[in-house]
């Protein structure tokens, strides 16, 4: 039947997003495109889960081709922005334009996405929530620095708070090649760490079964007024506390 391909032609297409990302990255001068075509990846990953759990189309194949689609959009794609980030900002600091060969460490979250996802295949633990940082919320931090940099470069605010300043001091915070540097190499580690997550899906809408969840977004949609684009990994910090918070709870 149609309906069973469903799920599997959204994987695909989001694949293709991975794929056109990586072209556009070596094919324009801005990484805005780049970015763009992860964040419509993203949109089609979880509409592929969502539209398999609907239909009731669950397959091996779909499974496993939903990882391969991820390595390439959540981990492949956003690792090598990052290259080109750390390649266009590294002179600025003194100790990476000794070795300019450390642009390629966050290459590491290409890897440890793969390992990563090929894990979470094979792993029964993983079937309500997450072990180790998913891809798309790695993904999501490293594709909100190009747009930060576009927004600040045009000084575009979108709304958030009007503080004289905030964005630029931000902006150079996030932008450092040593902030870069060594958050990529914590996120490598992130990834793949014994770290138990809880994942954004809902059985219903009950606030007593969903508590965690609701107070996630919540969190989310006050920052994102507040910061604007630039809560993004604000945002995944705070998912990564909120867990680990509601792991010292249970014990």
């Amino acid at each position: 039947m149609i309906r069973k391909h469903i799920p599997n032609s959204i994987t695909l297409l989001n694949l293709l997003c991975g794929i056109l990302s990586i072209y556009t990255l070596y094919n324009t001068e801005s990484l805005i495109l780049p970015s763009l075509f992860i964040i419509i990846g993203a949109l089609l990953d979880f509409c592929d889960g969502l539209s398999a759990r609907l239909l009731k189309a669950y397959s091996n194949i779909g499974k496993e081709l939903d990882s391969l689609a991820d390595v390439v959009t959540f981990g492949v794609a956003p690792s090598l922005i990052v290259v080109d980030l750390m390649q266009e900002f590294y002179i600025f600091s003194p100790i990476l334009s000794s070795y300019p060969f450390v642009v390629f460490i966050p290459l590491l979250m290409a890897l440890m996405s793969a390992y990563r996802l090929a894990k979470f295949n094979i792993d029964e633990r993983q079937k309500s929530g997450f072990i180790g940082v998913p891809t798309p919320a790695n993904a999501l931090i490293w594709l909100s620095l190009p747009v930060i940099y576009y927004l600040e470069s045009n000084s575009i605010h979108l709304w958030g708070l009007p503080l004289s300043g905030f964005y630029t001091n931000l902006t150079a915070i996030l932008l450092n090649p040593l902030v870069i540097l060594f958050g990529s190499i914590l996120m490598s580690f992130l990834l793949v760490a014994e770290l138990p997550l809880f994942a954004l899906k809902f059985k219903n809408l009950k606030w007593k079964d969903n508590k965690e969840k609701f107070i996630f977004l919540i969190l989310a949609i006050i920052l994102i007024f507040a910061f604007n684009l630039y809560a993004t990994p604000i945002i995944i910090f705070v998912y990564i506390l909120e867990s680990l918070i509601i792991n010292i709870i249970k014990k």
